[in-house]
Formats: structure tokens, sequence, C-alpha cells
């Protein structure tokens, strides 16, 4: 798919129908949208250390914003992943360096001589996981810009009641008799 992805129903709702569709229209779309079941399973036995405290954490904090929904599961158990192979690659870049020198023995001198050096293929396997990673997150609205994009207004008490009536279908006034009292 090229462009933007498609903003949810609700936060088209909320942002007040920017295309014009019709809020009726956008709220009978809302109704007919399928509804996941809520709250994320338990953290997956394969899961280990870093990844499981991730899970840990990042399945309260989708509860605290009630995106915690049981088809994401899967998805989040991939961000876990990702942001392990990240750490991962990052601690042995730390350990090993970021360049890598391939050593030829000079017959010559008989010495170990460099002859190339080239990053070091952790480079590449980190920044690759962390993409994967910011990919997961603004899915999750993990992200700062993510959970900007997930924000949806809501009306205070005395608002939402407004809202309530003047959301409400007009009535009909009754006609003026045409009667005449004296």
């Amino acid at each position: 798919m090229t462009g933007r992805p498609p903003k949810p129903t609700a936060r088209q709702i909320s942002e007040g129908d920017p295309r014009k569709y019709g809020v009726h229209r956008l709220e009978q779309k809302l109704e007919t949208e399928p509804k996941a079941a809520r709250g994320l399973p338990k953290c997956p036995s394969h899961l280990k250390g870093r990844a499981r405290r991730v899970w840990k954490f990042w399945r309260e904090e989708l509860q605290a914003m009630n995106l915690d929904c049981r088809p994401d599961a899967q998805m989040l158990e991939g961000a876990c992943v990702a942001y392990e192979a990240a750490v991962d690659a990052y601690e042995t870049i730390q350990k090993q360096g970021r360049l890598v020198a391939k050593r030829v023995l000079d017959p010559e001198t008989n010495k170990l001589v460099v002859v190339n050096v080239k990053p070091h293929p952790a480079v590449a396997q980190g920044n690759a996981a962390w993409a994967l990673l910011k990919a997961f997150c603004s899915e999750f609205g993990l992200s700062p810009v993510s959970r900007t994009r997930l924000a949806i207004d809501r009306p205070a008490a005395g608002e939402a009641d407004l809202m309530e009536i003047l959301s409400r279908p007009r009535e009909r006034r009754p006609e003026p008799s045409t009667e005449v009292v004296q």
C-alpha cells in the first residue's frame, strides 16, 4: 500500500470528520468494525530475560492506555524479540567495537598486517532490529509521536451531557393551532 495508512474511524470522529464523509456514516462504520477481546495473555514461555521484562512492562503500559487487545499479542511478542535483538547487538558492539579489521600475514615481515577495515556485522543487525522495533512501537502507540496520533479527546462529564443533548435528533414542534382563544 502506498501513502499514509488510513486513520482509525474513532479518530476521524474525534477530529470532526475532516474529509466531510459524514459523522453518521462514520458512526455506523465504527459500530460495524470488529471489536477485539481485551486483555493480553501471559508472557510466552520462550521469552526469557530482557524480552520477558519488556513484555511485562509494555503489557502494563498498554493496559493503562486501554490498548491491550488479545489479537495483538503476537505483534507485542515481535516487538519484545526485536528489542532484545537490538540491545544484544548494541552490547556486542560495545565489547568488540564498531569496526572489524581483516588481518593478513605478511610473508616478508612475518607479522599480521591490517588489509581491510569494515563495519562490524552487529551494526547492521542492530540497525535493522531498532527499525523493526520502531515500527512495532508506532503501531502500539509506544512512541511519543504515535501517542499523539492515537489521542482521542474525551469530553468532561458536563460536556458529555451537553454533547448527548446536542447530538439527539431534532424533535418536531407541534404546529401552532389555528384556534383563536377569546
